[in-house]
């Protein structure tokens, strides 16, 4: 039986509306949390605050430092790095984690020397903010769990997609009268479709990467898991190199300065950033990440191989550039979807098309709500269906709630370092507290009343953020102040604010029990 094209194009239309409408709340803070995050390590760079630690090193005393890290903290030995350009959020040479109760939980460590030549260590406070933003955009704002809120992602992401193309094959026979069309004046419903129909359009590749990646990326286990049975039956080959040959009995790790120009001999054009050192049944391994501009990469910032760190012989095949086909491949879709490559004028790129994506969600929802708006008549304000009020609150509640939430916790990341516990969970507090806040809101003023009233909340809070660097300013003498990070204020130490030396440090008077004055 041949179904007709306008019966076909009416339940298109059906699919498309409501596909769109569940998936687009979510969508558009995973869009606007996403458009931020393209300059994620700026971000953390600039809301970290300032470091106690005495200046980095030189590179030539990098393994200096470094056996004095392992001589006073020999847990550090499994895993640690040598920091080849230290940062703000990166101060120290030597840093190494400690592990917490969870993969994800770990306390990270710096070391320095001091004036008088001792050991320095600090515990790292990079600033958490720009990870609640990046964990905004990955689990589309719920505020669950990752094994919870990821699957749920990988839901949106299809239903993404399944709106996508619905949407296209609506406008595919208007689509060249009607591409550039913008029509304004009284009928606002035609106004918001053609703002809609061309952010779509236009944007259209864009928003294809976007869902296929998100659906890899939401369901990565049981793709890999199938992967495994059909084409590995012997398993999956996960970080399988070529073993290192074992140092023979008066080989010696390179110094890190050695290190550097051999791998900078045989990667010319790759920035190193760092060594990382493991240490596996007595044997020390190593890697060197970096970034090379010419090629996009699978991380957002870096991109990291395998290195011997007792020939400085690089093994170059997980880097983009010397990647075999299929690896490739798979290091495209991470880049396409994390925008690394083409520099920072292709992440401003990214950062318009989050943008635009975040509004085309929203134009969406509000098509649908104008097109069920009863019109005043002589006068007389009508009643709304209930379903029309609710998605209309909303659909203004939630996109400005999340720009107002993450404007406030953006605009308080220069005030809690050094004045609460906690900074990670004062961040995600502040921002499910004003996002739940202006949905709220949203729902005792109405739609109309509430957009108008949020929209100016959302300026201000994004206007404190500039002004938040004021407490930078105001407040550098207190960050920098020793005590607030645990350590002696006289030598810099690990001790208590009082000055006493903590319980297991060794400070000169230490061994005397006596405050270290």
């Amino acid at each position: 039986m041949k179904i007709r094209n306008d019966v076909i194009k009416v339940m298109l239309g059906i699919v498309h509306i409501w596909v769109g409408i569940v998936s687009g709340l979510m969508l558009f803070i995973a869009f606007y949390a996403g458009a931020i995050t393209m300059f994620e390590k700026p971000l953390e760079r600039w809301a970290t605050p300032p470091s106690a630690l005495a200046p980095p090193p030189p590179i030539e005393r990098a393994d200096e430092l470094r056996e004095a890290v392992l001589a006073r903290h020999p847990q550090a030995a499994k895993v640690h790095a040598v920091v080849v350009q230290p940062t703000a959020e990166m101060p120290a040479r030597v840093v190494w984690r400690e592990p917490g109760k969870t993969r994800r939980d770990f306390t990270e460590y710096g070391a320095s020397f001091a004036a008088d030549g001792s050991l320095q260590v600090e515990k790292l406070a990079r600033a958490p903010v720009a990870q609640l933003v990046d964990t905004l955009h990955q689990l589309v704002g719920l505020p669950f769990a990752d094994a919870v809120a990821r699957p749920i992602m990988g839901a949106v992401a299809l239903l993404y997609a399944v709106a996508l193309v619905s949407g296209l094959i609506i406008v595919l026979p208007t689509l060249v009268k009607d591409f550039f069309a913008l029509r304004l004046g009284k009928n606002i419903k035609r106004m918001w479709m053609d703002v809609h129909n061309a952010l779509g359009i236009v944007s259209l590749p864009f928003h294809l990467v976007m869902a296929l990646t998100s659906v890899v990326f939401a369901f990565h286990t049981p793709f890999y898991a199938v992967q495994e049975k059909v084409v590995y039956p012997h398993g999956l080959p996960w970080g399988q190199h070529a073993p290192a040959p074992l140092p023979g009995p008066h080989e010696y790790p390179l110094p890190a300065d050695e290190l550097l120009r051999r791998v900078e001999a045989q990667l010319p054009g790759f920035e190193v950033y760092s060594f990382i050192f493991r240490e596996d049944h007595g044997q020390l391994e190593a890697s060197v990440t970096g970034l090379d501009i010419r090629y996009g990469t699978r991380g957002r910032t870096y991109a990291s191989t395998h290195l011997n760190p007792y020939t400085g012989e690089v093994d170059p095949h997980d880097l983009p550039g010397h990647m075999e086909p299929w690896d490739a491949t798979v290091n495209t879709f991470f880049m396409l979807h994390f925008g690394s490559y083409g520099g920072n004028a292709m992440r401003w790129l990214y950062v318009a098309m989050g943008l635009a994506g975040a509004m085309l969600f929203y134009t969406g929802n509000l098509l649908w709500i104008e097109s069920r708006r009863r019109k005043q008549r002589d006068g007389v304000v009508p009643g709304q269906k209930r379903s029309a009020r609710v998605l209309g609150c909303l659909t203004v509640g939630v996109s400005l709630g999340c720009v107002i939430g993450i404007s406030a916790t953006l605009a308080a990341t220069k005030w809690l370092p050094g004045r609460v516990d906690g900074i990670a969970a004062w961040h995600e507090g502040i921002y499910y507290a004003v996002f739940l806040a202006a949905v709220a809101w949203a729902f005792v003023r109405g739609a109309a009343r509430s957009a108008d009233e949020l929209l100016r909340l959302a300026a201000l809070a994004t206007l404190l953020i500039p002004l938040g660097s004021l407490a930078g300013i105001w407040g550098s003498r207190r960050y920098l102040e020793p005590s607030r990070y645990g350590l002696c204020r006289r030598c810099h130490r690990p001790g208590s604010r009082a000055g006493v030396p903590a319980a297991g440090t060794s400070h000169p008077q230490a061994d005397a029990g006596r405050p270290c004055r």
